[in-house]
């Protein structure tokens, strides 16, 4: 199958194109980086661009960070092979994750929900450190992130996008676009990828990665009237998804609910519906008026095991918003309302969990800015939600630009969410752990909802070293929870329990970025990131498990000058130091069954090559954990899955070894 690949993608990269392009006209084009940070934006926001999309394999959301300092991306468990990302050393349920300003990533999707939107399909990110805007509601605590689709007005009539690796995973992506009418356009985006080969590198019995099926399809339609100042999208989408994982000789058919063999099933099957309305007022350019609409049916059905959990998520979401100025542009607000309905059904072995919440919220957020060297966001927001009661939500932005090329950027807020503590924390099904709830007088599974206060620095400085562009960022972030729902596994390895704070929990996040352009096309990012993550348990105070205290970052970019209709050669190397990681308590498993204290520390590099034969058709080739680092032994207890040492969450480095893609990216304009 390697081989296979590797010839396959060898064959790609001598594959002669014969297109031959007029010639029409010459335009003098700014490079864009593919990270992008302004010095006039009020948040400590980076802008990821489509280029940057293109720099690594990117097959899902989850994998669209590899290249970006600011989010670290770990596995799950060993088990399902699912990408979780981090920001300020919190998961990413503490970080409010839209799609075009709509909550998307949270409640039932926690888990799985970042593979679920194909890197295709994605036009750009925002990546906001800090509490985000009170326009998109209470829960962000130390970030958002929100991904912008490619729009049908802007989209080429045709792309295809065909992907497949040695680890057996193929996809294909395919957008089809059309203009409807001078004012309609429509896109049809197509996906499917599957793993179809069972693996078992480290030889423990169990699939290093689960056989998957996924089809995904998202038809998109815009409505743009400059003229009226109208603009509106509505999205339809329909996605299905399979996992199965476990034991190798596994069989559902004959071994699930028995005690054959372990394994695990995931199935899910989800369908969107979103609407944005916006008008620009005629006369008033300054002022205009958004109206989103949207609902999801997320349905998943799933054991580990012997350990059934299924949940399905009902939501809808509303939220109209009024821009204007007050006296002049110096001065600017937004205001509006919100209103959210989530209805759970939730059956954990056998024990209903089912719940309705809905939340109505107003929101005002001023916003001065003297268009030279200051500027700062002042928002609140006020909601009651049938659970968590009334509450006040406050936010804070602040920008300086204390010289020239440099800015300094202050945020605070506060922060408040409704753990979901089995859909979040479902990689510890897989385990033989206990779960049990303490201290149940509070409104959501027993426990009262999670407040948080988040707030930091950053400091950016740009110049030239040596005759070239460089910049250097200095963040420091701090997030101090009020209440957090403790998911304590230091307790004992044969059991979980999740339960109010009862003391302190905190994290402190300081990053030290560098950048360097040696060239303009060979360019190098680097960063040194310090976590300070503890909560204090009942057994005592520890670091946050599966926390890396100190991890560095860097990439190396090079292309060429493109030649002869566009050819053009793009190299990338992404190089990762993670340092050493509390582990979950395992001391009293038999000696066999027990992890050390901390994990060692470890390196990863990832490396990928483009070849760009035209500007409609190129291929590329690259390698991910090329150095084939694995974790020394990735599940306690495998040879006796259903005794009481199992346990497939303890992951802190690759599973899987060295793996090699291949691909093609072919567009019609």
């Amino acid at each position: 199958m390697k081989k296979t690949i590797f010839i396959f993608g060898l064959l790609l990269l001598i594959i002669p194109v014969f297109a031959q392009e007029k010639l029409d006209e010459v335009k003098v084009v700014k490079k864009r980086k593919g990270l992008q940070k302004s010095f006039t934006v009020t948040g400590n926001t980076t802008l990821v661009t489509s280029k940057e999309l293109l720099k690594a394999a990117c097959c899902n959301l989850a994998e669209s960070f590899e290249t970006n300092p600011s989010i670290d991306v770990n596995f799950s468990d060993a088990l399902t092979g699912t990408k979780q990302i981090k920001m300020l050393g919190l998961t990413s349920p503490y970080l409010m994750i839209t799609e075009e300003n709509i909550p998307s990533v949270r409640g039932a999707s926690q888990a799985y929900g970042l593979s679920f939107t194909p890197g295709t399909w994605v036009e750009s990110i925002q990546i906001t450190k800090g509490a985000g805007s009170v326009v998109n509601g209470y829960e962000s605590i130390s970030g958002q992130i929100n991904t912008e689709l490619i729009k049908p007005i802007n989209d080429v009539p045709f792309f295809l996008n065909a992907y497949g690796s040695t680890d057996s995973r193929f996809e294909l992506n395919t957008h089809l676009n059309t203009s409807l009418s001078d004012k309609w356009s429509s896109s049809l985006f197509l996906h499917g990828n599957t793993r179809i080969a069972k693996m078992d590198q480290n030889r423990d019995g169990f699939l290093d990665n689960p056989l998957t099926k996924q089809v995904n399809m998202l038809n998109r339609y815009q409505y743009y009237d400059a003229e009226k100042g109208l603009v509106s999208f509505i999205n339809f989408r329909y996605m299905n998804d399979k996992k199965q994982t476990g034991q190798l000789q596994f069989n559902p058919n004959t071994d699930r609910g028995t005690t054959n063999s372990w394994g695990s099933e995931i199935d899910t099957e989800r369908l969107d519906i979103a609407t944005k309305v916006g008008y620009v007022y005629k006369d008033l350019p300054f002022q205009s008026i958004g109206f989103q609409n949207a609902f999801t049916s997320h349905n998943q059905q799933s054991y580990f095991g012997l350990r059934g959990y299924n949940i399905k998520q009902n939501s809808f979401y509303s939220n109209l918003i009024f821009n204007s100025i007050i006296n002049n542009t110096m001065n600017k607000f937004a205001t509006g309302l919100n209103f959210t309905l989530d209805n759970y059904q939730e059956l954990v072995q056998q024990v209903d969990w089912s719940r309705i919440d809905n939340s109505v919220g107003a929101f005002f957020e001023y916003t001065f800015d003297n268009d030279d060297n200051f500027s700062f966001i002042l928002g609140g927001r006020i909601d009651n939600h049938n659970r968590l009661g009334t509450f006040v939500t406050p936010r804070l932005h602040l920008r300086y630009n204390p010289w020239e090329k440099a800015v300094v950027r202050f945020s605070a807020g506060r922060g408040k969410r409704s753990a979901n503590i089995f859909a979040e924390n479902q990689s510890l099904f897989a385990s033989s752990r206990v779960f049990s709830i303490l201290n149940t007088s509070g409104a959501i599974y027993g426990l009262n909802p999670e407040i948080a206060w988040n707030y930091g620095a950053s400091f950016t400085q740009s110049f030239l070293l040596f005759g070239k562009n460089a910049d250097v960022t200095l963040d420091v972030y701090r997030t101090d929870f009020q209440n957090q729902v403790v998911v304590d596994v230091m307790q004992s390895p044969q059991q979980v329990l999740f339960y109010n704070l009862t003391g302190r929990s905190f994290a402190n996040s300081v990053q030290l970025e560098f950048n360097y352009d040696f060239t303009t096309r060979f360019k190098m990012r680097s960063a040194y990131k310090m976590y300070d993550v503890q909560t204090d348990y009942l057994s005592g105070t520890f670091q946050r498990p599966l926390q890396a205290q100190n991890r560095f970052f860097a990439n190396l970019e090079y292309e060429t000058l493109p030649f002869l209709n566009s050819k053009q050669w793009r190299f990338d190397f992404t190089y990762n130091w993670i340092g050493k990681q509390q582990l979950p308590t395992t001391k009293t498993n038999p000696t066999n069954d027990q992890f050390p204290e901390f994990s060692p520390a470890y390196s990863l590099m990832n490396t990928q090559i483009t070849r760009v034969f035209s500007s409609v058709f190129e291929v590329y080739i690259g390698g991910e954990n090329i150095g084939n680092y694995t974790q020394s032994r990735a599940i306690i207890g495998n040879e006796n899955p259903f005794g009481t040492s199992f346990d497939s969450s303890i992951v802190y480095a690759p599973i899987f070894g060295q793996m090699y893609y291949a691909g093609l990216r072919f567009t019609i304009k």
